[in-house]
């Protein structure tokens, strides 16, 4: 079991997309090192912290609705398929990240709370804002 535990340890810390666990609450749970790369925190500013930390202000209160919606139902609204959506770093710099969300639910069937897995996207969604702006021309 200890060596299972740790294999999944690995995983987490060196896959090339953020893993984001938040328990029922909101409160971040688990950051890897690929969180910690794309939005600016280190696991230790942001273990322990709302989601909020990475989320725009105009999108909270939707976020939340959400959120939720998915403790209460056990199910995300979008079924693991990925989403396109804004973040913050730290910095304030606006980002664009695929994400893609599960519920986290122990043997009983009750939820714990929701991982995320999170892709940055800003450089790809500039390029083509760019390319529409100058009509296609490169």
């Amino acid at each position: 079991m200890e060596e299972t535990s740790a294999l999944a340890e690995w995983i987490i810390e060196q896959t090339a997309d953020a893993v984001i666990y938040a328990d029922r609450s909101g409160a971040i749970a688990r950051w890897n090192h690929t969180a910690a790369a794309l939005f600016g925190y280190s696991a230790a500013e942001a273990l322990g912290q709302n989601l909020d930390l990475i989320i725009p202000e105009h999108l909270r209160a939707a976020h939340w609705r959400g959120f939720e919606a998915s403790m209460t139902s056990g199910r995300t609204r979008l079924h693991g398929r990925a989403t396109l959506t804004r973040a913050i770093s730290k910095t304030g710099q606006k980002l664009y990240v695929e994400m893609t969300f599960a519920m986290v639910k122990n043997h009983e069937g009750e939820v714990l709370g929701s991982v995320a897995i999170a892709r940055d996207f800003t450089a790809r969604v500039e390029e083509e804002k760019s390319a529409a702006r100058h009509g296609g021309e490169r």
